[in-house]
């Protein structure tokens, strides 16, 4: 079946990602948190998160949507740079890359990673970063194949009731 990219923005999408966010999320972090903190982790929270969230950037971030034989199998989303990034203008911030688990490694992330560097092309951005689990050795490894390397600056973030150690990514956008 043949992938595609498009852009979203309907309820039943943000519907969609905030469940492949759960499922990714549990997937990806299974190493990294406790069961207790996995299952906090829920399908209804994330879909509210995203909810929320929609409802307040939809006019300055960019939803994109990989689908496969019309499921959605993942997504991107990105924006500018906020105050907290520090970044000069012309910055932006690749907030999520998520694939369903049963799609990894099948060129849905990778196609996701190129949608939003061309995004932040065609918005005038130079400069693109990213925030990383530290522990997420695939996803790291994955974002450095891509051209992104750590730029030194680290936080924490909250993953589900866990906060957990970021590592920041930049790369030039051609």
């Amino acid at each position: 079946m043949t992938l595609t990219i498009r852009r979203g923005g309907t309820p039943e999408d943000v519907a969609a990602i905030g469940e492949l966010h759960a499922l990714s999320r549990r997937s990806a972090y299974r190493e990294l948190l406790t069961p207790r903190q996995l299952a906090e982790i829920t399908v209804t929270e994330q879909q509210d998160k995203w909810a929320r969230r929609w409802a307040v950037e939809a006019g300055t971030h960019r939803l994109h949507l990989a689908e496969r034989g019309g499921a959605v199998i993942g997504f991107c989303y990105l924006g500018p740079a906020g105050p907290e990034e520090q970044a000069a203008a012309g910055t932006g911030v690749l907030n999520a890359i998520h694939v369903h688990p049963d799609a990894i490694g099948s060129g849905a992330g990778l196609a996701l990673m190129h949608t939003c560097l061309a995004e932040f092309a065609a918005l005038g951005h130079h400069r693109a970063l990213l925030y990383v689990v530290s522990d997420n050795t695939r996803a790291r490894r994955f974002y450095e194949r891509g051209g992104w390397a750590p730029d030194g600056v680290t936080r924490t973030t909250p993953i589900g009731p866990a906060l957990v150690p970021v590592v920041r990514y930049a790369r030039p956008i051609p």
